[in-house]
C-alpha cells in the first residue's frame, strides 16, 4: 500500500533505537525526508550509519535533551532548515524513573513532567504553525498500555502518559480544521531497552532473574509473545499516512491483546 507522504517531512523524537528507530525506518521505506533526534550523539550516528547501509539513504538526526526546551527549539530550525517544514511529528522518550509514590521525590516528578508531557507540548507547539500554513499535518505521540491500565511501580509513566492522552484528545479538537489529525499508539510489552530495564529492576525486587521476568510477561499476552519495535512502528507509519485522514483523537493499544479495557 501506498501511503501517499512521499517527500513529506517527517521527524521522529528519541529515535536511535527501539520504536522511535523503527518508525524512522519505516517512513524512509514510505519516501518520507526524515530526522532523527536523540540525546546520545553516538547512538545516533551509529543509527545513521546502519539505515544508510540498509536503504541508500542518509538521514538527517540532530542532538536533541527533550528536558531542555531550547534543545527542542535548535532541533526544530535545524531540521526545517534542512528537510522543511514538519509535516509528521512523532512524539516518543524514554520511560521515567520507576517507582511507587512513596520512592519518587520531587524532582523525579519536575523530571518525568518535563521529559513525558512537555516535550510532546514543546514538539508539538513549534510544528504546527507550518502544518496549518499547508492545511495538512500528522502529529502521533507514543504513550504506553498503562494510559489503559495502570501498571504497577510506574507511578509517573502512569501519570504523565495520561496526561499525553488527554492533551492529544484536546489538541485533536483544535486542529482539526487544518486538515492536522493528532493520536497515540499506545505499546504493550516490546523487545526494546525500556523492557529489559523494566524486567532487572522487577528481577531485584523478586530474587528471579530478568530472562524468567520477560518471559513471564510474555507468557500474560494472549499472542504469548512479546512485540516487535516493527510491529508498533506499523501503526505509527498507518496514521502518518493519507489514508488515516479521519482518524484523530484516538489512542489505538498495540499490546497482543494484553489490556483487559473494553475502550
Amino acid at each position: 500500500m501506498d501511503f501517499g507522504i512521499r517527500g513529506k517531512t517527517a521527524l521522529v523524537v528519541a529515535s536511535s533505537s527501539g520504536i522511535g528507530r523503527s518508525t524512522a525506518e519505516l517512513l524512509i521505506k514510505e519516501g518520507c525526508k526524515v530526522a532523527l533526534c536523540s540525546s546520545n550523539v553516538e547512538n545516533l550516528k551509529e543509527a545513521t550509519k546502519e539505515i544508510k547501509r540498509a536503504y541508500g539513504i542518509e538521514p538527517y538526526w540532530s542532538k536533541c535533551d527533550i528536558n531542555i526546551p531550547s534543545d527542542i527549539e535548535n532541533t526544530i530550525k535545524e531540521v526545517e532548515s534542512n528537510l522543511g517544514e514538519i509535516d509528521v511529528l512523532v512524539n516518543n522518550c524514554g520511560g521515567p524513573n520507576p517507582g511507587t509514590f512513596e520512592e519518587l521525590d520531587e524532582s523525579n516528578w519536575e523530571q518525568g513532567y518535563s521529559q513525558v508531557l512537555m516535550s510532546s507540548v514543546r514538539f508539538s507547539r513549534l510544528v504546527l504553525p507550518g502544518m496549518e500554513r499547508k492545511n495538512w499535518g500528522r502529529i502521533i505521540n507514543i504513550t504506553s498500555i498503562s494510559v489503559r491500565e495502570p501498571i504497577i511501580n510506574l507511578m509517573l509513566s502512569n501519570a504523565f502518559r495520561s496526561g499525553v492522552t488527554g492533551f492529544a484528545k484536546s489538541l485533536s479538537n483544535e486542529v482539526g480544521k487544518f486538515n492536522i489529525t493528532v493520536n497515540n499508539v499506545a505499546p504493550g510489552y516490546t523487545l526494546t531497552h525500556r523492557l529489559y530495564e523494566l524486567a532487572v529492576e522487577r528481577a531485584k525486587s523478586s530474587g528471579d532473574s530478568h530472562e524468567h521476568m520477560l518471559a513471564e510477561m510474555a507468557g500474560n499476552v494472549p499472542l504469548k509473545r512479546l512485540a516487535r519495535p516493527d510491529e508498533v512502528a506499523s501503526v505509527i507509519a498507518f496514521l502518518a499516512s493519507d489514508q488515516a485522514g479521519y482518524i484523530t483523537g484516538q489512542t489505538i493499544t498495540v499490546d497482543g491483546g494484553l489490556s483487559k479495557s473494553l475502550m
